[in-house]
């Protein structure tokens, strides 16, 4: 009956989910996706084969999903975002507090979003956009942007890629743009083409050259 309640009040677009301060209201889906409409307030979300996309201003527990991507739009905030086989979106001013993970997915932090734990994901682009982690960054194939005045504490790890669909395809591009800054240890496990601006602040890097460029791009 809660369960039936919660999916009604949704499918809806109701905003009375907020008013009521119902972060215990969980979403379990299978085979459809979840909505949480603008200013509203929910627990944990989770759905296969399903997408997930969070209103603006509105928080939830988590999100997770398999065969599906995530997306937040501008002020939003969860715990925790989890996905397989889909992309993360993180709009403007979002605030994850704890760890970001994709797999086989890319993930974008727009201006001001901010990771208080690991972003990481194995295979597809990382991209933030004057944005904040806290936890460091992990990923394995893909390339990665760190744009221009965004910052990372904790490092970035560039793991081995072991699978068998990426033997021999291009090296991943690393690029930390002007103004940017990586504190921690910068590892590289595979072959990578890393760039970084004149004006950005690394800390040490292993297992690779940087190539140093001025301007907005290498």
């Amino acid at each position: 009956m809660k369960r039936f309640a919660t999916c009604l009040l949704l499918a809806l677009g109701l905003a009375g989910i907020a008013a009521a301060g119902n972060d215990d209201l969980d979403i379990d889906k299978v085979n459809g996706s979840i909505h949480v409409p603008d200013n509203a307030t929910a627990g944990k979300l989770s759905t296969v084969n399903g997408g997930i996309r969070i209103g603006a201003n509105s928080h939830a527990r988590s999100a997770e999903t398999v065969n599906g991507g995530i997306d937040l739009d501008n002020g939003a905030t969860v715990d925790s975002l989890e996905t397989v086989n889909g992309g993360i979106r993180i709009g403007e001013h979002n605030k994850i507090a704890h760890d970001v993970e994709a797999v086989n997915g890319s993930i974008t932090l727009r201006t001001g979003a901010d990771v208080g734990g690991k972003l990481s994901n194995v295979n597809g682009s990382i991209k933030l956009e004057e944005a904040h982690v806290g936890g460091g960054i992990e990923t394995s194939s893909g390339d990665v942007t760190i744009g221009a005045n965004s910052r990372v504490e904790g490092g970035l790890l560039v793991n081995e890629d072991h699978s068998w669909f990426h033997v021999g395809s291009h090296k991943p591009h690393i690029t930390i743009g002007p103004h940017a800054t990586v504190q921690g240890t910068l590892q590289f496990k595979r072959e990578v083409e890393l760039y970084v601006s004149d004006s950005a602040t690394v800390g040490k890097i292993e297992g690779a050259t940087a190539q140093k460029f001025s301007g907005d791009h290498p």
